[in-house]
């Protein structure tokens, strides 16, 4: 196969963890005989300080003539002034809406070797394996009207969460087929007992569970599910919500795994677009440029990117068992370690996984 996947470092951390992923996809290139184009591009923070738009034009256009987007991380505390009229987030939120991406993957898995890490008990964390799918695009994000005025009792903001039937139909259905590639559960939550836009939502999941009977089909509140993640997370196939709720939830399953590092994620659209890829993890500035951080989860993610846009089923398997192999031999970065394991830095966990995808037992 001859493929381009465009590479977006972004910011912190983000060009050590992408320069690691470019490294196993190399590597797989190599040993399946693939041509993988690489090609880098500016984005994020470093594009605002540089030509002051956080996704320049030559930027976006590389990315729609790609088969696949992997990008590393955007933000910097310089950033975070929420009076600045351009921010580095902008640039993600913009290249969501050109893609097309309406449906965004975060798969929760804990590896053995690592559920010790979890700050919840062993046994609690023991064989969850959830997939959120989190509807990207719509929602209170995107919701108009939204914006800040000052009224009788001073200043005000305002965001309106709205979805249509559309959008919720075609992002449930995707969490629907994917179920039914794995355990053949889906869980929609909403907040049905408050919200309007709930109601909405949840007549149309059913019309949905309706047409796909195989599949079991259950609805929970958004504050029940909060609850429901920790005291037992095993319980839960896929997931689908809306983009607010996505995106808290599935903040909160990470933490079950012990570390934002070890997590990837996807955003499709519908078949044939261009897919993004990217850890959930934030750009982690304060550690950038010491050879610390964590590049698994932007390894795992460029497995997904192998899966989904594609269609390298045993490629992206082989990524993944790479991964496991390493931590199953004691390998850690640092955000995964406990007192006595073998803790290595962000280019040799690289180097380890893309070895073992060679064939070269731990380098």
């Amino acid at each position: 196969m001859e493929a381009t996947i465009t590479l977006l470092p972004g910011d912190g951390i983000g060009p050590e963890i992408v320069a690691e992923a470019k490294k196993v996809l190399t590597a797989v290139a190599h040993r399946y005989h693939h041509t993988f184009h690489l090609p880098e591009y500016i984005y994020g923070g470093a594009a605002i300080d540089e030509l002051g738009d956080p996704l320049p034009e030559e930027t976006l256009a590389a990315c729609l003539n790609s088969q696949g987007v992997l990008m590393g991380a955007v933000g910097h505390p310089k950033f975070d002034d929420p009076t600045l009229k351009v921010r580095p987030e902008q640039g993600l939120l913009r290249l969501r809406q050109a893609l097309g991406v309406f449906a965004n993957l975060r798969p929760v898995k804990v590896f053995d070797a690592l559920a010790d890490a979890s700050p919840l008990k062993p046994e609690r964390v023991q064989g969850v394996d959830i997939l959120f799918v989190r509807e990207l695009i719509g929602g209170i994000y995107f919701g108009t009207p939204q914006g800040r005025t000052v009224g009788e009792h001073g200043r005000e903001g305002f965001n309106t969460m709205r979805y249509n039937e559309m959008e919720i139909r075609r992002v449930v259905q995707v969490a629907f087929d994917l179920a039914r590639k794995r355990r053949g559960k889906v869980t929609s939550v909403d907040k049905a007992n408050v919200l309007a836009v709930s109601r909405v939502w949840r007549e149309v999941a059913h019309e949905v569970a309706a047409e796909n009977p195989d599949v079991q089909y259950e609805d929970i509140l958004v504050d029940a599910m909060a609850m429901y993640l920790i005291n037992r997370p095993a319980d839960f196939d896929v997931v689908v919500t809306g983009n607010l709720f996505g995106d808290i939830l599935s903040d909160e399953a990470s933490m079950i795994t012990g570390s934002l590092g070890m997590l990837p994620s996807a955003a499709l659209g519908e078949a044939g677009g261009v897919g993004l890829y990217e850890p959930i993890h934030g750009s982690a500035p304060d550690i950038a440029g010491q050879g610390i951080a964590n590049p698994l989860a932007t390894i795992l993610s460029a497995a997904m990117l192998l899966r989904s846009s594609l269609n390298l089923d045993e490629e992206a398997g082989v990524v993944e068992t790479a991964v496991s192999q390493v931590l199953a031999a004691g390998y850690r970065t640092r955000d995964i370690a406990r007192p006595g394991e073998n803790v290595v830095g962000c280019t040799e966990m690289g180097d380890l996984v893309a070895n073992v995808i060679a064939g070269e037992k731990y380098g």
